[in-house]
């Protein structure tokens, strides 16, 4: 009898020992995360569950640099995508002008950001918003375009902070059709929220609770 050995895959994102905490008057200092690990292999789709308050968005602007530990490491592995739960947007601009913006920020070619962008309006069914501006857009196209603008450049990481909680039920399985495309491409997801509907369509779930996960 003979076996092969699986080749070892190499974390795409890895974070050991985060803490964090924010003072509260002169006395008092709230411990947020507690020393939180997680890993994200490539081709893996990872839920972060916890409840209001857990530190799940503190976390989240860790990984992706918007905020700096206390203590602990973080190392990403290629393109970082990143979907705020808030969207980020420019009032004055359309959709288009856009992924114009953010498309020269990823330094694409204009061929590039074009095709990708055409692919994103269809993927998510929003291309009759394209010469819409940001101020006119309902919060659930808001949020698409917010999603589309983190997939933009292809990223090998995708970081998700309830990125469905604005869809109708169309755009949510739109999502996942989305979701499952990356996975098969090798590409790396990991989704925030503070509750979890369809565990199988997760590769794994990570509770944090108390500060660690």
């Amino acid at each position: 009898m003979t076996t092969t050995a699986q080749p070892v895959r190499t974390a795409v994102l890895e974070a050991s020992g985060i803490e964090k905490s924010y003072r509260h008057g002169l006395r008092h200092r709230q411990n947020v995360l507690r020393g939180a690990d997680i890993t994200l292999l490539p081709g893996e789709v990872v839920g972060l569950v916890g409840e209001n308050g857990s530190g799940k968005s503190t976390l989240m602007k860790i990984l992706v640099g918007a905020l700096r530990p206390d203590a602990g490491t973080v190392s990403i592995a290629g393109r970082l995508g990143y979907c705020p739960q808030e969207p980020v947007y420019y009032e004055r601009l359309t959709c288009d002008e856009h992924f114009e913006l953010f498309g020269r920020a990823y330094r694409m070619s204009q061929e590039a950001e074009r095709r990708s962008r055409r692919e994103l309006y269809a993927a998510l069914g929003f291309e009759r918003y394209a010469s819409t501006r940001a101020d006119q857009l309902s919060g659930g196209t808001l949020a698409k375009l917010n999603l589309g603008l983190a997939l933009l450049a292809d990223p090998e990481v995708l970081l998700l902070d309830e990125p469905y909680a604005g869809f109708d039920w169309d755009t949510y399985l739109r999502f996942w059709d989305l979701v499952a495309r990356r996975r098969e491409q090798g590409r790396s997801v990991l989704i925030i929220s503070h509750f979890v509907a369809d565990e199988e369509r997760f590769d794994r779930i990570v509770h944090l609770r108390d500060g660690r996960t």
